[in-house]
């Protein structure tokens, strides 16, 4: 791999820090493996926090050059924001709900008016960035406000590191309830307004485990149930009509569901759905009448219908049956219509299900790819329907669409201030072939004028697990790459949801490599097509994103010119070896068990931190987050801290280390502007633009 010219821009005059070495034996299955920078682990250490500031400096030393990029792009970000905002009001009962924002202030302010109340006082119910003062993480989690509006439900993260606490306001004295609780993973209301059911976490798993109960007049709490299996956690919700609240317990490919009235809180949950391996399923509420989606012989799941006193499959009545060729993801439940999300040939869609004629259609998207979703629906009775569109050349909308007449109206479009001409830009898909033939899709966006005859610098997105569909969403950040000349793509590739459960499962456990020999492929399909080529090309994967990026980098480095890794899964055999840290046991299904040895040999062979070695890398800035629950910062700094002894090139290797934030990155919106400016001044400068 040659070390290009355009590195020039980069200081690389200062020394990286070299990583003591205090080799750890570990020996599974007879495979002797030494881990020489294990002891990065321990981030209560002094000599853990001195060497990731270490490095923090050494990064904010390469990168001094680019310092005026990275403010120009800031600048240019903050620009395109339309920083003084607000969502569309939403009913719920009497009042109308809302979020705004406000210039210079990081977080968003809740708030509501009375709906049929001319000219009514605007209410804050929740101004987080008054909870942010003195703060330099704040996450609310959960905001739930009581039937009769009266009592509202918060819960804060103060570090990053998901644990949420309860607080209770009174919406009518602004007082709140002294009593909190902790590490609470999902909250509801009963329909008394008085009863609370809430799930707890297990503190250092953050495995969701303990249903409770809180009785708030009585100061009562009472544990309902205790999930004991390691593979599930639990969730509380409740149904659209709010007539029932929803225990799920579930793995990631098992679901079992318990449903309770919600204006019986004192009773007992019963079992609705039994868990049954290997069958996932998701359920709402309409007129005695449970509609369940379910994958029971149904690989992409179908819709049924249940009657309440009788929901055994037995007593199902199939709505819409099973089709290969279409992903059913959820279903909304309104007075007179069902809402099903769909996804077929790797784009989403919204079918409406009239109730009482039978009678169902697709709604209509105006582009070839986009991104589609459920908006704030929050009313059961209504025949108006919010749902919220994009695509890469067009911000985000929110639409409402009459379920009667199958009129759409706009109600709101993103405003970019300085103006944006959706005109100047263009976005297609195109398909990979894969090394077994398969067809992967490549979504591309660019800016027509910057299209210059021959290869272009390109960014290429991947993640390609959990099931989970890239959306070909909207940017405004990405602006300042496309107005560079840079085209940005996302490589749908196998392990992700784009195609379907089959599209899911070949890319897990024993066949995870596929994920990594897909995102090859489609980088060399783009190659070849001339969109560019490997000195142009900058690559990119946060969280299981970035277990990706770091495989193809030991299988195929010369074909990048440089990587982003954010929060990077990269040391996956020690993870999954450790059933005390969080996602672990639950994970056991998407990656493997370690201590099967036919599972420990898959991923010990794909393993970015144990597949390093003496070769040449492109340049790579790796971001971690010190308070990350989900993906450890150790992860990322041992896979620098040994790639620095490793590596035969001169390119720059930089970790970068929030010591405030978690998975997430920071938490105010601004802040998260300068994450996202940061990297982009890296890659644009190695690329020379």
């Amino acid at each position: 791999m040659t070390t290009l010219a355009a590195h020039a821009a980069l200081d690389l005059s200062t020394q990286p820090p070299v990583a003591t070495r205090q080799p750890k034996d570990v020996t599974v299955h007879g495979d002797k493996r030494t881990d020489d920078y294990f002891w990065l682990r321990e981030k209560e250490s002094p000599a853990v926090l001195d060497y990731l500031k270490a490095e923090n400096a050494y990064t904010e030393s390469v990168t001094a050059p680019a310092k005026p990029l990275q403010e120009k792009l800031y600048t240019e970000m903050v620009a395109r924001v339309k920083e003084t905002d607000q969502s569309v009001p939403a009913r719920k009962g009497r009042h109308v709900y809302y979020t705004r924002t406000e210039q210079g202030k990081q977080y968003p302010i809740h708030c509501r008016k009375l709906a049929d109340t001319p000219k009514a006082p605007e209410e804050i119910i929740l101004d987080i960035n008054q909870l942010a003062v003195g703060e330099a993480f704040m996450s609310v989690g959960h905001l739930v406000v009581s039937d009769d509006a009266r009592l509202l439900i918060y819960t804060t993260d103060r570090t990053g590191s998901r644990d949420y606490t309860v607080h209770i306001k009174n919406l009518e004295t602004g007082a709140e309830i002294p009593q909190q609780i902790g590490n609470v993973a999902s909250i509801e209301w009963a329909a008394d307004n008085d009863t609370i059911f809430y799930v707890t976490e297990e503190k250092e798993t953050k495995r969701a485990y303990r249903l409770e109960r809180w009785v708030l007049s009585t100061g009562q709490r009472r544990v309902l149930l205790d999930e004991k299996d390691e593979l599930y956690d639990l969730e509380i919700s409740r149904t659209l009509d709010e007539k029932y609240l929803v225990c799920i317990s579930e793995s990631k490919t098992t679901t079992g569901i318990l449903a309770l009235p919600s204006n019986q809180p004192r009773g007992k949950f019963r079992v609705i759905v039994r868990k049954r391996d290997g069958v996932e399923c998701s359920l709402e509420h309409r007129d005695g009448l449970f509609y369940i989606l379910t994958n029971l012989d149904a690989k992409n799941f179908r819709l049924v219908s249940a009657p309440v006193d009788t929901p055994t499959p037995m007593h199902w009545t199939e709505i819409l049956p099973h089709d290969p060729a279409i992903k059913r993801e959820d279903i909304e439940t309104f007075a007179n219509h069902l809402v099903v999300h769909e996804r077929e040939n790797g784009l989403p869609h919204i079918r409406v299900i009239d109730l009482a004629s039978g009678k169902q259609h697709r709604i209509p998207m105006p582009e070839p790819i986009y991104e589609v979703d459920e908006g704030e629906n929050l009313e059961f009775d209504t025949t108006s329907y919010r749902f919220t569109y994009e695509s890469p050349v067009t911000p985000d909308s929110t639409y409402a669409y009459d379920l009667n007449t199958g009129a759409s109206t706009l109600l709101k479009r993103a405003e970019i201030p300085g103006g944006y001409d959706p005109a100047l830009y263009a976005c297609e898909r195109i398909w990979a072939s894969a090394s077994d033939k398969t067809k992967i899709p490549v979504s591309l966006v660019w800016r027509k004028d910057r299209r210059a005859p021959g290869p272009q610098p390109l960014f290429l997105y991947g993640y390609g697990s959990y099931g989970v569909s890239i959306p070909d969403s909207f940017s405004t950040t990405r602006l300042s790459l496309l107005d560079r000349g840079v085209i940005y793509a996302i490589a749908h590739i196998r392990g992700g949801g784009e195609l379907g459960e089959d599209w899911r499962d070949a890319g897990k456990m024993a066949l995870k490599k596929t994920t990594f020999t897909d995102f090859i492929a489609c980088a060399e399909s783009l190659i070849a097509s001339k969109h560019t080529d490997s000195k142009k090309l900058i690559i990119s994967g946060g969280s299981a994103g970035g277990l990706l990026v770091g495989a193809v980098l030991n299988q195929k480095p010369a074909l990048f010119r440089a990587a982003i890794l954010d929060v990077p899964f990269v040391d996956i055999v020690n993870t999954m070896l450790d059933d005390t840290l969080p996602l672990t046991t639950s994970e056991y299904i998407e990656w493997g068990n370690p201590n099967v040895k036919a599972e420990y040999a898959w991923m010990r062979a794909y393993s970015p931190y144990d597949n390093l070695k003496p070769q040449a890398y492109p340049a790579m800035l790796v971001n971690v987050s010190l308070n990350d629950s989900q993906v450890p910062y150790w992860e990322g700094a041992k896979l620098v801290a040994k790639l620095r002894t490793l590596k035969t090139d001169s390119n720059p290797l930089l970790l970068r280390t929030n010591l405030d934030a978690g998975h997430g990155g920071a938490s105010g919106r601004y802040d998260s502007l300068k994450e996202t400016a940061f990297d982009y001044a890296f890659a644009l400068t190695i690329l020379g633009l």
